[in-house]
C-alpha cells in the first residue's frame, strides 16, 4: 500500500514539474520576456512558481496563461531531455535560472518546439500526461515578485468540481441557474444599493426629527447655551448628523452629544464661532470628557470627535461639560 502511495505521489510530482516548465514559457508569452523564475515548490497535489514581475496581473492574462498551458498539454508535445554542453544549449536558447551556477555539461528539457530549459529534474514524456492545468490563486509576495498556485490533473479535476459544486449551491439559494447566477446576484447588489440609499434618507429624516428634541431646552451656564446629552445613535455617521443639523441653526452655543453601541462610546461635540473667539475649544473639550469614560480624541475649535470604552461612565462624562464651561468663564 505505502509502495503504490509514493508511486501516486511521485507521478504527481513528475506532472507538476513540466508544468512548471509550460507555466514559464506561458508567463513570458503573455507579461513580456522580463518574466523569470524567482523560486519554486513542487508536491504531489500542487505546484508553486514564484516570479518576477512588476505590477498586477489582470484576470484575462491569467486566464491566457492557463489556456495556453492546457493547449500545450492538449497538444501532445513529445518531452525530449538531453545532456549537452552550456554553449550549445545557450545557443538553442534554454532558459536558465537565475543566479544558478550550471557546469559545462548541462540537462536540457524541450517541450516541443515550445519550451527549452536547463533542468535536472523529473518530467514526464509527453505533456498528455499532465491532463488538466488549473491556476487557483495568484499574489504579489514582494516587491516585484509574484506567486502563482496551480493544480494539475486529478488535482485539477476535484478543484474544478469543487467550484462546480459551490456555483451550484449558490444557484439553489439564489433560485436560479448557474449561467444565470452572475445576473442574478447584480440584480440583488443593484436592490441593496437601493435599499442602503432608502435607509440613509430614512435616518436623515429621522435625525431632523430626534435632533427637535435633542436642542430643546438647552443649558444655560453663565449666559452659553450648553447642550449635553446621551443620545441613541448607530454609529459616528449620525451623531455627524445631529452635529449638522445643530450647526446649521446657527445657533450660538456648545453641544456635546455621546451614544453607547457594542460595548462602546462614541462622542462629537461642536462649538459656534462666536464662543471660539473667547476661547472656547471643542477639541480640547471633547478630550476631557472622552478621558472620563476610558477614551481619547479631540479636534479642531469648531467640531471634534472621540471614542470610549465604558458605556456606564457616558452619563457623568458628559456631566462634566457644564463644569468646564463654568472652568472658562
Amino acid at each position: 500500500m505505502t509502495l503504490e502511495v509514493d508511486k501516486e505521489s511521485r507521478r504527481g510530482i513528475i506532472k507538476n514539474h513540466t508544468a512548471t516548465h509550460l507555466l514559464h514559457r506561458a508567463l513570458k508569452d503573455v507579461l513580456g520576456d522580463h518574466v523569470n523564475q524567482a523560486g519554486s515548490l513542487v508536491e504531489p497535489n500542487r505546484l508553486r512558481f514564484d516570479f518576477s514581475h512588476f505590477g498586477q496581473i489582470t484576470e484575462a492574462e491569467l486566464s491566457k496563461m492557463e489556456h495556453i498551458v492546457n493547449r500545450k498539454i492538449w497538444d501532445q508535445l513529445a518531452v525530449d531531455i538531453k545532456e549537452m554542453p552550456i554553449k550549445e544549449a545557450k545557443e538553442l536558447g534554454a532558459m536558465a535560472l537565475f543566479g544558478e551556477k550550471y557546469g559545462d555539461v548541462v540537462r536540457v528539457v524541450r517541450i516541443g518546439n515550445y519550451s527549452i530549459e536547463l533542468c535536472g529534474g523529473i518530467h514526464v514524456k509527453n505533456t498528455a500526461e499532465i491532463g488538466l492545468f488549473n491556476i487557483i490563486s495568484e499574489s504579489g509576495i514582494g516587491a516585484g515578485t509574484r506567486r502563482i498556485d496551480a493544480v494539475t490533473g486529478e488535482s485539477a479535476y476535484r478543484f474544478l468540481n469543487q467550484q462546480e459544486h459551490y456555483l451550484k449551491e449558490t444557484a439553489n439559494l439564489l433560485k436560479t441557474t448557474p449561467r444565470e447566477s452572475p445576473q442574478k446576484v447584480e440584480q440583488l447588489h443593484q436592490e441593496v444599493r437601493e435599499l442602503k440609499r432608502e435607509n440613509e434618507s430614512l435616518h436623515a429624516k429621522l435625525a431632523n426629527v430626534a435632533s427637535a428634541d435633542i436642542f430643546s431646552n438647552p443649558e444655560d451656564v453663565g449666559g452659553i447655551s450648553v447642550i449635553a446629552k446621551q443620545v441613541n445613535a448607530k454609529d459616528m455617521n449620525q451623531l455627524r448628523q445631529y452635529m449638522d443639523n445643530w450647526k446649521e441653526t446657527k445657533a450660538s452655543g456648545i453641544l456635546v452629544l455621546g451614544a453607547a453601541h457594542d460595548d462602546k462610546v462614541s462622542l462629537i461635540s461642536a462649538v459656534s464661532e462666536d464662543l471660539i473667539k473667547q476661547g472656547y475649544h471643542a477639541g480640547k473639550l471633547l478630550k476631557e470628557v472622552a478621558t472620563r469614560c476610558g477614551g481619547n480624541g479631540g479636534g479642531r475649535p469648531d467640531t471634534a470627535q472621540a471614542g470610549g470604552k465604558d458605556p456606564e461612565k457616558l452619563a457623568s462624562a458628559l456631566a462634566y461639560v457644564t463644569e468646564w464651561v463654568a472652568a472658562q468663564q
